[in-house]
């Protein structure tokens, strides 16, 4: 079996701080909370590279998806992360990447992942992101990256998710990205002025209006359109919106308590934001449940005042 980070195993595996049960949102989305676990295995401070978190945007239909720029990942890492085009079996180009020391990042069906638990796992056909760390041909085992933990899975998920060499066929050729692992490890001083300027540079692109007041408009039609649609119309629309903004401004705030440690004012309106959220998807549900739609957006105004307090503050603060 071979292994991109060989130190690692599924017993003695700890999840970064980030997910812990105790943060207000333990996870984010499958691309952002990946990396901040490869990051973590290499040793690297993810909270480094959170400032792309103040660029999210209301799009129209959902929050931003946001991921670490992978421009941010090599001026603070020096990690080299690329596309890699596929034309053999996707786990034949992810071993060869491994050989060459490299990781690959593939988007696979969760229906095959056990980790996914109620949530997917041969339930829910989709996409999401996983980054192999160990694979075992022959065994058809494989140890990898998803979300807030490192898993494995073996036998027929192990033929799902790698579906070309098997008699299902593969429908389409995944996107794969793959990483150098070999990271610059800059002095503490060194990678706190990086980040604080990558910071600044995110800070100075965000929305120009108020994404929340933007969602709050469109929110009690659409949360309306979803009465008698199902649970997993309305866990849809919840993770693409109440999610997708709380979890992004938890991880804002602990980018912002990583680089003052501690001392930026602005990280209680980070939490103000990231809480109310939380608290929304409960009053999205009774909505739903009460089919009555008019107090769900007035839920949200404590954290649309959050970000106004926020991004009129004084640019961000570093600790020295």
């Amino acid at each position: 079996m071979d292994a991109c980070l060989p130190w690692l195993n599924i017993e003695g595996f700890q999840p970064h701080a980030l997910h812990a049960p105790d943060r207000t949102w333990a996870e984010t989305n499958c691309y952002v909370d990946l990396w901040i676990e490869v990051l973590h295995a290499l040793g690297l401070p993810a909270e480094a590279a959170l400032g792309f978190a103040a660029r999210q945007d209301f799009e129209g239909d959902q929050f931003s998806f946001t991921k670490f720029p992978l421009e941010d990942l090599e001026t603070l890492f020096g990690l080299r992360v690329q596309e890699l085009a596929i034309y053999e079996p996707v786990e034949q180009h992810a071993l060869l990447q491994m050989l060459r020391g490299r990781m690959c990042l593939i988007e696979v069906d969760p229906f095959w992942l056990p980790d996914t638990g109620i949530a997917a796992y041969r339930t829910t056909h989709g996409k999401t992101t996983i980054a192999p760390n160990r694979i075992d041909l022959a065994g058809k085992r494989m140890e990898y990256f998803h979300n807030a933990g490192y898993f494995v899975l073996e036998g027929e998920d192990f033929d799902g998710v790698f579906p070309a060499s098997t008699p299902y066929g593969a429908p389409f050729r995944p996107y794969v990205e793959f990483t150098t692992l070999e990271p610059l490890r800059l002095p503490a001083e060194e990678l706190r002025a990086r980040a604080a300027t990558l910071f600044a540079s995110h800070w100075a692109k965000r929305p120009a209006r108020n994404p929340i007041r933007a969602f709050q408009m469109e929110a009690p039609a659409r949360a309306e359109a979803l009465a008698g649609r199902g649970e997993q119309a309305f866990h849809d629309f919840a993770f693409h919106n109440l999610r997708l903004l709380g979890a992004n401004f938890d991880l804002l705030g602990a980018g912002l308590t990583w680089l003052s440690d501690g001392a930026d004012p602005r990280i209680a309106a980070c939490e103000t934001i990231a809480a109310t959220a939380k608290g929304a998807q409960f009053q999205l549900a009774r909505a739903v449940a009460r089919r009555r739609f008019e107090g769900f957006a007035q839920a949200l105004d404590p954290a649309a005042e959050a970000w106004e307090r926020l991004f009129a503050a004084e640019p961000i603060q570093h600790a020295a």
